[in-house]
């Protein structure tokens, strides 16, 4: 999640210390790494760590990068080298276990977690994890009837999150794809509030980023906002733009810190907005922001890190006095806060409060929780579970009853599967008609012996997880789909090659749909696979998004199987010239090694091997007349166990 700058204080760095005339790519990076600028940092340590016997710190840096730029995958991918490294301690194994949490990979999280109480004899530190883990496992594989949709019409590659209604629309705060001020940290633009309405179905519309107040200065986070009733009120989160360094040095570096202020701006008769500092900013120690009135307006809640909490950020709140001012802060109680970060509180029509976490247990990063305010304080809060709760940030939820009184639920998340970091997506009730799944996994392409153990993950056409269970004794599996929707279906086991389809608007009168897949065993030394839908561009070799999701796959199988060395290889049709072909192929290949380097595998276990037109499936040579299917056949790319 690119909110990182909420959790507490941001931290930007100014260097005082020597530089060199002609600074090395580790000089590059590490001066980066140095200012939090992670994706900047990020290509120079691909550098770094692309040899045979990479530095462990070089692999350090580059995971941690990865998972403070939400790029959980790659985090994970890269923590894998990391802990296979001889020399690394066992504090990896709890980077490792937190990016496989954010990337549904419990089982490998629980392994992890447990690899390292075996190390360290320490079981407090992985409880919560170990917990939030198995948890998962059941929520994954009894998800709960809701729908999420992408709210496609304003999700962009960057962030959006933080709805809130008005009177005629909803806000939400996002990142410009083209701003004037540029985030070191991600890469990205400085937030701002955006104005949307929403159409007769509930999703957001004609949206625009509010021109006047509260985005008056583009060069620092804005939002999120929210409202009171009338519309006539706003309470906006702002980035603290001091900029005078704390005198306190560390290491030769001086710290510039910048915290979260609470801002008010209250509508008067002319329609000017007129902006007021919350009486209890202190922005020189603490940060406060995140703030949302309670139901009767009486009291304003919000997060903040300042003295006498529980953790990182607390929720507290202030009453309303009689002469119209907010009362000292009030701590919201151990209930509900916890030693981590408490963030993002809103109040639904039902009067509960809901909020984001990581101190309790979860599912990975923040999960959404439900309480109720009692006389003796608040009830114990409830995991919103699978699929409001993914591996990822889930955050910034919100309901309510709109004029005609239809429930509107919105929540933003970066799981993958979306259009960017985070995406707002809407949610909805599942009471349509439901078709049940009822698969088999088989080993190798007969259905003469089942394979039980097998991971089947149920996506949605833009590949987020639905669903997530494992194939019983005699490889059934079982999920329950909508026939008007589309998905794609994955099964994965350690040591065979992984097989996956694809259902779309299932036309069938019965209640239920038979479908197998099949698994190939990876063991043995010169087996060939063909990878499928691994397509190129018209006389191009880069990779593709749809060939990258394939090349993602087998990045997972060679992490999983760190002996398995392959050759991957590249081949044509036979129209064109042999010699062309020879070359466009090599470079195919070589494309395909270089992503999966990019993906965390060591390059001295992959040899690229382009075939041009050598190595023909059928009799379709120079001039044979065939069918465009038959040339298909013989363009593809292939693998070739050559040691595991």
């Amino acid at each position: 999640m690119k909110l990182l700058f909420t959790l507490m204080s941001l931290f930007f760095v100014i260097c005082v210390g020597y530089t060199q005339e002609q600074p090395s790519n580790r000089d590059k990076a590490y001066e980066h790494l140095s200012k939090f600028q992670y994706a900047r940092a990020i290509p120079l340590l691909l550098k770094l760590v692309d040899r045979k016997k990479p530095r462990l710190e070089d692999l350090e840096q580059l995971a941690q990068s990865y998972y403070l730029t939400n790029d959980y995958e790659q985090a994970a991918n890269w923590y894998t080298r990391v802990t296979e490294h001889p020399e690394s301690p066992a504090e990896n194994l709890l980077h490792y276990a937190k990016s496989l949490k954010q990337t549904h990979q419990y089982k490998k999280a629980i392994k992890a977690l447990v690899d390292y109480t075996e190390r360290t004899g320490n079981t407090d530190d992985i409880a919560l994890e170990l917990e939030g883990s198995k948890k998962a496992l059941e929520w994954l594989a009894n998800p709960r009837p809701l729908e999420l949709y992408n709210e496609t019409n304003i999700n962009t590659p960057r962030s959006e999150f933080s709805v809130h209604p008005t009177q005629n629309g909803v806000y939400y705060t996002g990142e410009p794809l083209k701003g004037k001020g540029n985030y070191g940290w991600t890469g990205s633009s400085y937030l701002q509030v955006y104005h949307a309405e929403l159409d007769e179905t509930g999703h957001i519309i004609d949206s625009s980023p509010i021109k006047k107040e509260p985005n008056q200065n583009s060069r620092y986070h804005i939002g999120p906002v929210s409202s009171n009733k009338n519309g006539d009120t706003m309470f906006v989160t702002r980035t603290y733009v001091g900029n005078k360094p704390n005198k306190e040095p560390e290491n030769g570096i001086k710290y510039m810190t910048h915290r979260l202020e609470l801002l008010i701006y209250n509508k008067d008769a002319a329609g000017s907005w007129k902006k007021t500092s919350f009486p209890f900013n202190n922005i020189k120690e603490y940060s406060v922001g995140h703030a949302v009135l309670a139901p009767g307006e009486k009291s304003l809640y919000f997060i903040s890190n300042q003295p006498g909490g529980f953790g990182g950020t607390d929720i507290w709140f202030s009453e309303l006095q009689e002469n119209g001012q907010w009362g000292k802060p009030i701590n919201a109680g151990s209930t509900i806060n916890s030693e981590g970060n408490e963030m993002f509180p809103s109040f639904g029509s039902d009067g509960f409060l809901y909020y984001s976490s990581d101190g309790h247990p979860g599912m990975g990063g923040l999960d959404v929780f439900q309480s109720n305010k009692i006389e003796t304080g608040w009830t114990e809060p409830k995991n919103l579970q699978h699929p409001i709760n993914s591996g990822g940030d889930d955050f910034s939820y919100i309901t309510w009853n709109d004029s005609n009184g239809v429930t509107r639920t919105f929540m933003a998340s970066n799981r993958s599967g979306g259009k960017g970091n985070d995406d707002i997506y809407s949610l909805e009730a599942n009471d349509g008609r439901r078709l049940v799944l009822d698969g088999v996994t088989y080993m190798g392409q007969t259905t003469e012996k089942t394979l039980s153990g097998v991971a089947v993950t149920l996506y949605d056409g833009e590949r987020t997880l639905m669903a997530k269970t494992q194939s019983g004794m005699e490889g059934a599996f079982h999920f329950e789909i909508d026939p008007e929707r589309t998905y794609k279906v994955l099964g994965q086991k350690k040591g065979f090659y992984s097989d996956s389809l694809t259902l779309s608007n299932i036309r069938t009168n019965r209640d239920s749909l038979h479908r197998t897949l099949h698994l190939e065993p990876m063991f043995e030394v010169g087996k060939k696979i063909v990878l499928e839908d691994i397509h190129y561009d018209f006389d191009k070799f880069d990779i593709r998004r749809d060939a990258a999701h394939v090349l993602n796959e087998l990045a997972r199988i060679l992490r999983d199987h760190p002996s398995l060395t392959i050759e991957l290889s590249s081949h044509t049709d036979s129209r064109g010239k042999s010699n062309y072909n020879m070359k466009l192929s090599e470079k195919r290949a070589k494309s395909a090694v270089d992503y999966l380097v990019s993906r965390g595998i060591s390059r001295n276990r992959l040899f690229a091997k382009g075939y041009g037109e050598s190595q023909l499936l059928n009799r379709c040579p120079d001039h044979a007349l065939c069918t465009e299917e038959q040339h298909q056949a013989n363009r593809r790319t292939e693998i070739k166990v050559l040691a595991y």
